[in-house]
């Protein structure tokens, strides 16, 4: 009897074991830009569940809505600086990545933040901070939001460069200088992580001025206001449930159309309030940081080592009881 217990006891500890290594990856995404908000980050302040925006209804109904859960994902795990070889034209804000294609949906009323000429912050949410560099790219004059957007759309050269810029609040925080730009645009972004291949994008709709598609106005994203669910960014296989917050519950901040964000502070373009920080940040320079498999023989090792007792300790038990 002993003997099948313990050998119960070792199946259990080695389920556990297995899982807790399978659901590792959860804890590893990464990141998206937040100032100005990006279109999978906006769309998941709004709620995935019931986007406010047709522009977030029209992406979730072709992506579903577990790719604005893992907002903070959008990769190529083996990019390696070959962007332009490996992101056809049309698909340069899901990163090529199929789980995110309504994001690469062309239209003119993608919620936008407002954006001023000249000298700017940003920020770029970092959930898993790394070493790396950041590239940013505004599109040419005359970019039309309404046809698929190519690499020929963004202009030669990033106007922003940045290698491991510092944490404020979980942000990566960088000033870049604008160019002089009217309209309707958008800023795309490449984050290059210098300890991995990896790489991250994201596309920011951004409005100088008024908007140049008429005189309504210009429905602002919202940053999201809360820790990210703890899903796997793609690549690396992470599927999980929503948090346990209902799903659209979180009212994002309020914006006025057509404010601004004040550089050096903590609120989203538009935003009358600050961001809240991210949970355990507050680290002012980035962190080098491992990849996901650091964690799961940390995690193994644990579970191991947990295991191996447990055994040690019924065996010692069913010796005595001889």
């Amino acid at each position: 009897m002993t003997s099948r217990r313990t050998t119960a006891v070792s199946a259990t500890v080695a389920a556990l074991v297995l899982s807790g290594l399978a659901a590792a990856p959860g804890a590893f995404a990464h990141g998206s830009m937040t100032d100005p908000v990006s279109r999978v980050a906006g769309c998941y302040a709004e709620g995935p569940e019931s986007p406010d925006s047709a522009a977030c209804k029209a992406a979730v109904a072709a992506s579903g809505t577990q790719a604005f859960y893992d907002w903070n994902g959008v990769n190529i795990a083996n990019a390696a600086g070959k962007h332009r070889e490996l992101i056809p034209d049309g698909e340069l804000c899901s990163a090529g990545n199929e789980k995110y294609r309504g994001l690469d949906l062309a239209r003119a009323d993608w919620p936008a933040s407002p954006m001023n000429s000249g000298g700017h912050t940003f920020r770029y949410k970092g959930t898993a901070p790394h070493k790396g560099s950041f590239e940013l790219y505004v599109t040419k004059d005359g970019y039309d939001p309404s046809k698929p957007l190519k690499w020929s759309d963004l202009e030669a050269k990033p106007f922003a460069t940045v290698t491991d810029p510092g944490m404020r609040n979980g942000d990566y925080v960088f000033t870049g200088t604008v160019p002089e730009k009217s309209g309707r645009h958008l800023i795309y972004s490449i984050w290059q992580r210098s300890d991995s291949p990896e790489a991250f994008y994201t596309c920011s709709d951004v409005v100088f001025g008024k908007d140049s598609g008429g005189g309504a106005p210009v429905p602002a994203p919202s940053a999201p206001s809360e820790e990210p669910t703890r899903a796997g960014h793609g690549g690396h296989g992470g599927h999980t449930a929503p948090s346990t917050t209902a799903p659209g519950t979180t009212a994002p901040s309020s914006t006025a159309p057509g404010g601004t964000a004040t550089p050096g502070s903590d609120a989203a373009p538009g935003s009358a309030a600050p961001a809240p920080a991210a949970h355990g940040s507050g680290e002012e320079l980035a962190e080098t940081g491992g990849d996901s498999a650091t964690a799961y023989l940390a995690t193994g090792g644990a579970a191991v080592l947990g295991l191996g007792a447990i055994v040690l300790f019924a065996t010692a038990r069913r010796r005595s009881s001889r």
